[in-house]
């Protein structure tokens, strides 16, 4: 017995010392498995990602910690993450197609994937012809209805280097960013009765796929298959959202990061900057959208 009362290695009995230990692991253990549930930040593509669709057009590189998406005459290509998300932070880098691209379009959306009511988020890659401007259409469906197209004229070549696309979601607005610049707010005004996706998790997708029926100067540019293969390229996949199933409290859990105070609205700064992209780059917008919308959409007249 007296075995039991001896110091342990930092002057508490054994019995003590165990019990600390015992408790430090456990600790240590529901803290993994709860950030596991709320983080997926894969090291390589495979690790959060599995191909949907055509998988000798997506090549993995330097250990998979880069992919390349091919379109020929033959096929396109797309992957999904295996888990699905409620709210969080999602980025990926892109290099998208060079030269003539027209006829093209390369996706990085979130989607609930369900047959009854659709929820998605889209950012769209619209090819052009070469020299030609690309630009980003980003679109949102909540409760079954999409229908909200803007469209953005890119300030920079895509094709030259990679660039940060990110998709942040919370309680409060979803934002659409471009290497850190806004280039979309979709705000929460459920108060005044406007839908607002927070009930459906959503996975994320990338698709690279012919649409020379629509996607350059609205089907008048036709892709040429003489420049195929088309080619875009991934890397620097970051998840950071509540994964479900999973507890269910994580996804309204006020201290994830993406639902911080910083994150509840534009910044001064990147008010500024997103009223410049509307000034300068925005080429189609719902909004203003006559021949579809004789009377504005009501979150069109709360303000941006």
């Amino acid at each position: 017995m007296s075995s039991l009362t001896l110091a342990g290695s930092k002057g508490k009995p054994i019995t003590m010392a165990l019990k600390d230990d015992f408790l430090f692991i456990f600790s240590r253990i529901l803290a993994i498995s709860l950030s596991s549930s709320i983080l997926g930040r894969p090291a390589t593509f495979l690790e959060d990602f599995g191909i949907t669709w055509s998988d000798s057009h997506i090549k993995q590189i330097d250990g998979g910690r880069a992919i390349q998406l091919i379109l020929d005459q033959n096929s396109g290509c797309g992957f999904a993450s295996k888990r699905k998300y409620l709210f969080g932070h999602i980025s990926m880098k892109i290099k998208l197609i060079s030269g003539d691209s027209a006829g093209t379009v390369t996706a990085f959306y979130m989607n609930s994937d369900t047959k009854t009511i659709r929820y998605e988020l889209d950012l769209e890659f619209l090819g052009n012809r070469t020299g030609q401007t690309y630009s980003v259409q980003t679109n949102i469906y909540t409760h079954g209805k999409g229908d909200r197209e803007q469209k953005v004229n890119l300030w920079f070549d895509p094709a030259a280097d990679f660039h940060t696309y990110t998709i942040m979601w919370n309680h409060h607005h979803i934002v659409f960013y471009v290497d850190e610049v806004p280039i979309r707010v979709y705000k929460n005004n459920e108060a005044i009765n406007i839908p607002y996706p927070k009930l459906q998790p959503m996975g994320v997708y990338s698709t690279l796929w012919e649409a020379d029926d629509c996607a350059t100067r609205g089907g008048l540019e036709k892709i040429d298959w003489s420049k195929a293969p088309f080619l875009a390229y991934y890397k620097d996949f970051d998840i950071e959202g509540c994964v479900v199933p999973g507890l269910t409290s994580y996804a309204s859990n006020p201290r994830n990061w993406w639902e911080g105070i910083a994150y509840q609205a534009l910044n001064a700064k990147e008010a500024r900057i997103y009223r410049w992209v509307r000034l300068n780059h925005m080429i189609d917008d719902y909004y203003t959208d006559k021949s579809r919308y004789s009377i504005p959409p009501r979150e069109c007249l709360v303000g941006i």
